[in-house]
């Protein structure tokens, strides 16, 4: 139930043409607090929900507990959700010995910000870096999804 990741922006599309699935994602949060966030999250029909703890000293790792939950379910508890549904579409695009990198393009208010995330065993797992892969935004807490729900 641990969470390792490192996330970068993204400075081409080249990535989608690497891409073995495309996924369309809508979320909300119950809770954003920064120690504790809960979320609601439709992809491609089926619906989850997941709680994460805050992030350790470096951004790359964190609490994570996930379950699938009836999708009406979802439909009603994102009525309940704190403002801010964030709607994206999710790229994923092998990086070599069983990893993959999710590539999120937002659409609405954050329009036009690409990033990709990389999930890892643990933190000190090596990684090639795609041509298309930028700058590292890792514990950058602007770039938390929970964060963007917010608005700019």
């Amino acid at each position: 139930m641990q969470e390792i990741e490192r996330k970068f922006l993204v400075k081409n599309d080249d990535y989608k043409l690497e891409a073995v699935q495309v996924h369309h994602i809508e979320q909300a949060y119950l809770n954003r607090d920064p120690k504790r966030t809960v979320r609601i999250r439709i992809k491609n029909g089926q619906a989850f929900l997941t709680v994460k703890g805050g992030s350790n000293d470096t951004g790359t790792s964190r609490f994570e507990w996930e379950t699938e939950i009836p999708l009406d379910d979802a439909k009603a508890m994102l009525e309940l959700a704190e403002p801010g549904i964030i709607e994206k579409v999710r790229y994923v695009v092998p990086a070599g010995d069983n990893l993959y990198f999710e590539v999120d393009e937002f659409l609405g208010e954050h329009e036009g910000l690409v990033l990709a995330e990389i999930e890892l065993p643990d933190e000190n797992t090596s990684f090639k870096k795609p041509d298309w892969l930028g700058e590292e935004v890792t514990g950058n807490p602007a770039y938390y999804n929970a964060q963007l729900s917010k608005g700019s």
